[in-house]
């Protein structure tokens, strides 16, 4: 990983964390459990995962769907992490999401 790839991902969580900081709605919510009498605090995970993308030949480019209105594939990766959300994607027979 480049430091100038370092930098960007430092700054993906600056930018996470400021706007979790500056959400009117979590302020509101946490000033709401204050008022019944408990401290908040609030610690978030964030997992950024980088998949390198290779190129592809012009015209090429994956969409949501095609002209014949298939379904767009899923790498490895992607039904991994849909799967870790416990969100399951038709046609991905994965058998720890049925139970």
């Amino acid at each position: 990983m480049t430091s100038r790839l370092r930098e960007l991902i430092q700054q993906l969580g600056e930018a996470i964390h400021e706007s979790v900081i500056e959400s009117e709605q979590i302020a509101g919510v946490v000033q709401d459990i204050r008022k019944h009498g408990f401290d908040v605090l609030l610690m978030l995970e964030a997992t950024i995962g980088l998949n390198e993308v290779t190129q592809t030949p012009k015209g090429a480019e994956l969409s949501e769907g095609d002209a014949e209105g298939d379904a767009m594939s899923f790498t490895p990766n992607d039904l991994s992490f849909l799967r870790s959300l416990r969100i399951s994607v038709e046609g991905d027979n994965d058998p720890e999401m049925d139970s």
